[in-house]
């Protein structure tokens, strides 16, 4: 006898043919993978051989990495909100300790868009925001009836399937919430290709976000692994920055989180956690080859934001430092003559980037609201540009850790506005190209000064435009006073 829910798949399946009629679609297919707070440094594509990521660096070796990728937020509610409708934070009014995301601003999302055109639509995983009417923003819901399959959950969801819902029907086999994901991804794949039309298939790992909780399924793979740590590790490596940004949890948690007393362990679990991503992954890539449908689908594989695992004696993320907001980025397209050639860019890329590059996949039209730019510009022409500058926005958390950035190529520029008895507003600027871990804060050194001014033109422009363009709810206009340089 069919389960309920094949039985409802089925259901879906014949009503979408008669929604869309039967000729072929020949648009791509799209998988969008988002890890929650893996940094650069946990995959071996990026440079770190100890980090047993097969399917992953094989996705990067068929497609490309980006090398210079940002989370504008870098914060799983906020970021995911940006992923989602390509608008800044301000522009979006979504994050902890500000309130849900509109539904109008929700309508515009990559999700709803590419449904209303045709695509079939399904999502997995951590949401990570509600959504609200305008009217009512105390009543905030998931948005699952946008969703052709819906296997998401509220808040963090769980590592433990059983307490996710909508995914519990894969508990027997998949107890931990990792795998189960790719098993969802696998069945929605293998239903999705046997329709004429494309399908947008967006999954959430929750891995590998705390509570540590990995796969003991995988409790072998980095077991007694000694972990070298990065050269900016330990407090020693952190005098030079704002005292504010010690003034948030990150700081506490270099301790309370173990990175101090017991690194390898520590890094041990985390990279565990990452290598059942990995697996899911390679079950989702199986199942597009499975059902033919590789050479038409477009996988693209990042981060919700980083993690600063013990850099400048931090922990956890939301400061705009590297290891924080700066994530991996892979992308395949199959299509493409740049596919299989293991090629690289360096180009500024951000989080608000996603939203318009799906909706231009699908041949939809950008709304004029988003604020990234397309993806596959630089696929087809690494060498070419689609930002000049970004911002790195915190306005979550205890206030003196408030902070406004502008990231370019080359440069980072750091406000820290909050003044009191015992702060000053404090500038740091930094030369990632050649300083990567940032070492330095240039902010008042004379062969800077030029470069200083630079990055301040930008940044008030940025304070500009949030001024101008940031929802009038959710206290989002009053930070475009607080982030104000002095003339």
């Amino acid at each position: 006898m069919k389960s309920p829910r094949s039985l409802l798949l089925a259901a879906w399946l014949v009503l979408s043919l008669l929604r869309f009629g039967a000729a072929a679609d020949t648009r791509p297919n799209i998988v969008f993978l988002m890890a929650d707070d893996q940094a650069t440094y946990s995959m071996g594509c990026y440079g770190t051989p100890a980090a047993k990521t097969p399917n992953l660096d094989a996705l990067a070796r068929r497609g490309m990495v980006f090398d210079n990728h940002y989370d504008t937020t870098a914060i799983c509610m906020a970021s995911r909100a940006s992923v989602m409708t390509g608008m800044y934070e301000y522009k979006t009014g979504c994050n902890f300790e500000h309130g849900p995301m509109h539904d109008e601003v929700w309508q515009q999302s990559y999700p709803v868009l590419l449904r209303a055109a045709g695509y079939q639509t399904a999502f997995a995983g951590k949401f990570g925001f509600e959504v609200a009417a305008a009217s009512a923003p105390n009543k905030p819901h998931l948005p699952s009836e946008d969703f052709d399959v819906w296997g998401g959950g509220p808040g963090q969801t769980s590592y433990q399937t059983t307490q996710n819902p909508s995914m519990a029907h894969y508990a027997r086999e998949y107890p931990h919430s990792t795998l189960s994901y790719g098993a969802f991804g696998r069945d929605f794949i293998e239903q999705a290709a046997k329709q004429s039309t494309p399908f947008c298939l967006s999954i959430s790992f929750k891995a590998p976000h705390h509570p540590v909780q990995p796969d003991p399924k995988f409790d072998s793979i980095y077991r007694d692994t000694r972990f070298t740590k990065p050269k900016n590790f330990g407090r020693e490596h952190g005098e030079h920055l704002s005292p504010q940004s010690r003034e948030g949890r990150q700081y506490e948690r270099f301790h309370s989180w173990s990175y101090s007393t017991d690194y390898d362990g520590v890094m041990a679990k985390y990279f565990q956690q990452i290598y059942a991503i990995d697996v899911a992954v390679g079950m989702i890539r199986d199942a597009l080859a499975a059902n033919e449908v590789q050479d038409n689908t477009i996988v693209i594989y990042t981060s919700d934001n980083g993690f600063l695992c013990g850099s400048h004696g931090y922990a956890s993320k939301v400061l705009p430092y590297e290891e924080a907001s700066r994530v991996p980025l892979i992308i395949h397209d199959p299509r493409s003559p740049n596919s299989g050639k293991g090629l690289r860019c360096d180009a500024l890329t951000g989080n608000v980037d996603f939203a318009p590059t799906i909706l231009k996949l699908a041949g939809l039209t950008i709304p004029q609201s988003i604020d990234g730019g397309d993806l596959i510009k630089l696929y087809d022409s690494p060498e070419s540009t689609i930002h000049d500058a970004l911002p790195l926005i915190n306005v979550w958390g205890p206030h003196p850790t408030h902070s406004l950035g502008i990231v370019t190529r080359d440069w980072k520029y750091i406000r820290w506005p909050y003044e009191s008895d015992q702060f000053s507003a404090t500038e740091e600027l930094f030369y990632t190209r050649g300083d990567p871990l940032e070492l330095e804060n240039l902010a008042g050194a004379e062969s800077a000064a030029a470069e200083l001014q630079k990055m301040r033109v930008l940044y008030d422009a940025q304070v500009e435009h949030w001024r101008s363009q940031a929802v009038p709810y959710n206290n989002y206009q009053d930070f475009a006073e607080f982030f104000q340089r002095a003339p």
